[in-house]
């Protein structure tokens, strides 16, 4: 339960934030419209999360992150721009909130632990999000081929900016915890390289070759590597919630 309810919360960060900082002036309100019905369900599914296990899970970002969520969906049906995007922004934060209420931070005196845990949710919610924002949005190329390219080369640029970050991040933990606690168990190593293979260097070659392929232009073939670079990132941070909850 806590890795699906905190795997919901990152996504539906993410992605809400990857929509929002999508121009409106370049893409048109039916991408806004059909993905907020996407978040819509991860949020109620974090909703029933939260309402089977109440002793453990505050229910009240869910709720807002889903009103929202449907509220948006209504708003951009009648195409208002502003409120739209404010609807976007506000699911983010309450995902945002959601995600760092469920984690479990470490009762370490360590300044460098304590940071990392903070940066783990909304890091690991930016890959993940970014990702299927990016996809979703090529895949709309297909309803609206007149749109402009540069909002896909924003979000895949910006896709690689987070991959790299994320990345940067993991790295020092794993650098840190080799340090304190020694090295991990041989089943730890190998989800460990699971982890990397699929996380970031499968996305990260997957972002590049989409970065590229969209300079021809052809967002059809970015957009089936974008579907590439969304497995691999899924496969990657689910990992990392496993690798995050002592998973031996």
């Amino acid at each position: 339960m806590p890795i699906l309810i905190q795997f919901l919360f990152r996504m539906s960060f993410g992605l809400a934030l990857g929509m929002a900082i999508t121009s409106p002036k370049q893409v048109t309100s039916g991408y806004y419209r059909n993905h907020l019905y996407v978040l819509l369900g991860l949020n109620v599914l974090a909703v029933l999360v939260a309402v089977s296990a109440k002793s453990h899970f505050a229910i009240w970002p869910a709720i807002i992150a889903s009103l929202a969520s449907y509220a948006g969906s209504v708003i951009w049906l009648y195409e208002k721009p502003r409120p739209g995007i404010a609807a976007l922004w506000l699911i983010a934060a309450a995902s945002l909130v959601g995600g760092w209420i469920t984690t479990k931070f470490p009762q370490s005196s360590s300044h460098v632990a304590q940071v990392l845990a903070w940066l783990d949710m909304p890091s690991s919610g930016l890959v993940l999000g970014i990702t299927m924002a990016a996809m979703l949005l090529g895949h709309w190329y297909l309803n609206s081929p007149t749109m402009a390219i540069a909002p896909l080369k924003k979000l895949v640029a910006i896709m690689a900016l987070v991959i790299a970050l994320r990345a940067a991040l993991c790295a020092t933990g794993v650098s840190f915890e080799w340090q304190s606690a020694g090295p991990p168990e041989t089943v730890r190593v190998l989800l460990l390289a699971v982890r990397w293979l699929f996380g970031f260097v499968l996305s990260g070659l997957a972002t590049a070759m989409a970065w590229q392929t969209l300079t021809i232009p052809n967002t059809q073939a970015a957009t089936g590597l974008l579907y590439v670079a969304v497995i691999a990132t899924l496969l990657g941070e689910l990992v990392a919630l496993m690798l995050a909850s002592g998973a031996r």
